[in-house]
């Protein structure tokens, strides 16, 4: 079964569903910052479009672009500057 996520007033929106062996999101966010809370594991893909990451206790960001992956610990938490629309898979744990 899938579930629909809104976020920040709907510049962020996903599908949940169940892979073959671990939850996981499929959405879109349009340009913006955001800050995301964790509390599994996960692994988010950017499928088009980019996705410049800050994660806890980084100094730094770091963009990812098409096909291009990065990890975020449980229970942590990330900044995301988004400058043009981007699609991303987030599986879970």
């Amino acid at each position: 079964m899938t579930r629909i996520n809104e976020y920040f007033d709907g510049n962020v929106k996903s599908i949940a569903f169940q892979t073959e062996t671990l939850p996981a999101t499929v959405g879109v966010m349009v340009p913006g910052e955001y800050v995301f809370d964790t509390s599994d594991r996960e692994k988010v893909t950017v499928i088009s479009g980019a996705l410049t990451i800050q994660l806890t206790g980084e100094d730094s960001y770091t963009s990812y672009t098409e096909g291009q992956s990065f990890n975020v610990p449980a229970n942590s938490s990330f900044n995301v500057k988004v400058t043009i629309d981007t699609s991303y898979l987030c599986l879970y744990g």
